[in-house]
C-alpha cells in the first residue's frame, strides 16, 4: 500500500490499521499533511502502530528504487478499467494520491496502462481515501489467494 503526499490524519490511520491487520506493508511518499504522533493518526491506527511494517519515502523516484518489483497500480477516478477488470499479483503496488488532488501527473504518465478506478455511481465524486484503500487491498488479497489466520476472539 503506498500513499503519495496524504494530507488526512485519519486517513492514513485508518489505513495503517487495515495493513496493520492483513499485514501488509504502507509506505508513505513525499510530504505529509500531518505529523505521524497527530493524536488523529494514532487514535485512528489504535495500539496498532507497533504492527505496521511503515516505510517511508522522500520521493515517488525513492521509493520505486526501493521496490523495484511488483507491477505498480495507480488508483484514480479517472481510469478506463475497474478494480475488477486487473488481475493483481503477489508483490504488487496500491498507489494512492492525497486526498484533494489525487496523484501527480508524472507519476500518471509514466505507467498510462496501469490506471485503475474503484466504480462508484455517478454524481458522486469520490470515496474516502480510506475506504478506497481499503477496497483495493482486499480485492488484491482476495485475487492473490490470501487467507488471514484464524485468531481467538
Amino acid at each position: 500500500m503506498v500513499l503519495i503526499t496524504p494530507e488526512i490524519p485519519g486517513n492514513t490511520g485508518a489505513i495503517a490499521r487495515t495493513c496493520a491487520g492483513t499485514d501488509t506493508p504502507l509506505d508513505l511518499v513525499g510530504k505529509l499533511g500531518f505529523s505521524l504522533e497527530d493524536k488523529y493518526v494514532r487514535r485512528a491506527g489504535l495500539d496498532y502502530w507497533p504492527r505496521v511494517q511503515l516505510n517511508r519515502h522522500a520521493s515517488f523516484e525513492d521509493f520505486k528504487t526501493d521496490n523495484p518489483a511488483g507491477k505498480v497500480w495507480l488508483f484514480t477516478k479517472r481510469a478506463p478499467q475497474t478494480l475488477w477488470d486487473v488481475t493483481f499479483s503477489p508483490g504488487d503496488q496500491l498507489v494512492f494520491g492525497c486526498e484533494t488532488k489525487g496523484l501527480p501527473p508524472e507519476i500518471l504518465e509514466a505507467y498510462p496502462e496501469q490506471h485503475v478506478r474503484i466504480p462508484i455511481t455517478e454524481g458522486v465524486r469520490s470515496l474516502n481515501l480510506a475506504n478506497a484503500a481499503s477496497i483495493a487491498l482486499y480485492e488484491a488479497l482476495r485475487q492473490t489467494g490470501w487467507t488471514a489466520p484464524p485468531h481467538d476472539l
